[in-house]
């Protein structure tokens, strides 16, 4: 069987009977039991695929209407909930736990006639940019098995860029999808908040997450977000709002008013080899016609820090469900209700998840939840300002997705936490103002590795963003 190409393509190759969607299946199966060593896929749902690609078969032989994604094989980050499977969150705390419900997006998915081959490993409740906090091991990018695959959607990344499924589910919390997509040459998008919602979707910071889509193709994306997105009852903050046919409005007419921030080009931690290719790339934009225009951001070194005060608050608050006492791993060592939460919770959470439980409990804490949390919100309003004037007079805001290619594994300056968090100083400004921004992979370093282009739009302006990035990669 010839390799995915798109859905498009195989849809209609589907239909026109070169290969069945158990063929697909199958091909599939087989991509990811030939490369175990990436450790991508915690669970493959084989029996169960191969009998939904046998019914969709039927469905086409029979002539019924068919769903926008027929035959789509997806692969879904291990924080999604799907009805009757297990849900971990990479998490030995949730040992053993089924889940008695579906996300909304996976429902969608499902009733667009996709099949869903497996849950994804990744960073532990999606806290990380390496996918080595996972209790199952890391997962490795496919180009390089000693590098990193970024995270926390790692998994989710490396199985599209390895071709073992169509397309893959992450969730972005601060760069968690868009990260690993530059990472791993694919394509990584975040929706504006609430575009998708976050049913079922195990909360990491409930006022930043968002599930979005890993592909091959900017029309895969907008097809998928096309299919996940609306408003939904089950999700207060969904939006409201009509979904447009994104996939179909991938043209754009015009010229794009692009900003980029100097601030951003001039960071020492940005590489050098990125900075001149991306201001190459901003050159050729507008040599086309494009107008491309530096602007001032006073607030980059701020967004880190607001970033981690604010989403480690939320997930103290999150995470304190995870008690041991009614589902999911609890210490075989506790003789009473107190040793049952304190063990349970030291023996089943990782580092990284204990670390920002510890912090986010500490900046809500009396005495300091002034000085901390209170700060972080405001500091988030005047980003949230500052980003909407540049968004006033420009379409786009032009970023490298990362300041780095994928490093090693265990990489010693990658093991300090504050370095770790200074890799996302790109991709959480997005999500600390509920705007959309997708990671398009159109560079490659001279040490062999991706990286990518990050794009950002204003708040509901998927459809333009989807289009410029579809333009961008045709040209």
């Amino acid at each position: 069987m010839e390799t995915f190409i798109n859905i498009a393509h195989t849809q209609d190759a589907l239909i026109k009977g070169e290969y069945s969607c158990q063929d697909l299946v199958h091909y599939y199966l087989q991509q990811i039991e030939a490369r175990p060593s990436l450790n991508a896929f915690l669970e493959v749902y084989k029996e169960e695929t191969l009998t939904r690609a046998k019914a969709l078969d039927q469905k086409l032989a029979n002539g019924e209407p068919l769903g926008k994604l027929f035959g789509v094989v997806i692969g879904v980050k291990d924080v999604i909930c799907q009805t009757g499977h297990r849900v971990s969150a990479a998490s030995n705390i949730l040992e053993g736990f089924e889940s008695l419900f579906s996300a909304t997006a996976i429902e969608r998915l499902m009733a667009a006639d996709a099949i869903v081959i497996g849950r994804l490993n990744c960073d532990e409740f999606a806290m990380g940019s390496t996918n080595e906090n996972s209790a199952f091991g890391p997962t490795r990018n496919a180009y390089d098995e000693q590098k990193v695959p970024g995270g926390s959607s790692g998994a989710s990344a490396v199985a599209v860029q390895a071709g073992l499924c169509m397309a893959a589910l992450g969730s972005d919390t601060g760069g968690s999808v868009r990260q690993p997509a530059s990472f791993c040459d694919v394509i990584g998008v975040k929706p504006s908040y609430g575009r998708i919602s976050r049913h079922g979707l195990i909360a990491y910071a409930s006022s930043f997450d968002q599930i979005g889509p890993l592909t091959k193709s900017v029309a895969d994306a907008a097809l998928l977000l096309e299919v996940m997105a609306g408003k939904d009852d089950f999700d207060s903050t969904a939006l409201q709002n009509e979904v447009p046919l994104y996939s179909q409005q991938l043209a754009f007419e015009g010229k794009a008013k692009i900003a980029y921030v100097k601030e951003v080009m001039e960071h020492p931690g940005l590489d050098e080899e990125i900075k001149e290719k991306m201001m190459n790339y901003l050159e050729q934009l507008r040599s086309e016609g494009h107008e491309v225009q530096a602007v001032g951001f006073p607030y980059l070194e701020y967004l880190v820090p607001t970033y981690y005060i604010l989403t480690t608050a939320e997930a103290s608050s999150n995470l304190a469900r995870y008690d041991g006492a009614r589902y999911g791993y609890r210490s075989v060592e506790a003789k009473n209700m107190e040793e049952v939460y304190r063990a349970s919770r030291t023996e089943g959470f990782g580092e990284e998840v204990k670390r920002r439980i510890m912090l986010g409990t500490f900046v809500l804490s009396a005495g300091y939840y002034d000085a901390y949390y209170s700060k972080a919100q405001k500091a988030r309003r005047l980003i949230l300002e500052a980003t909407k004037a540049i968004l006033q007079t420009f379409d786009f805001i032009v970023t490298p997705t990362t300041p780095t290619t994928a490093f090693d594994l265990g990489d010693s300056k990658y093991q300090d936490p504050i370095a770790m968090y200074l890799a996302d100083i790109y991709t959480v400004q997005a999500n600390l103002v509920g705007m959309p921004a997708l990671s398009l992979p159109l560079f490659s370093h001279s040490n062999m590795m991706p990286f990518g282009l990050q794009l950002m739009a204003d708040a509901g302006e998927e459809a333009n963003l989807l289009a410029f990035a579809h333009h961008l990669m045709e040209k």
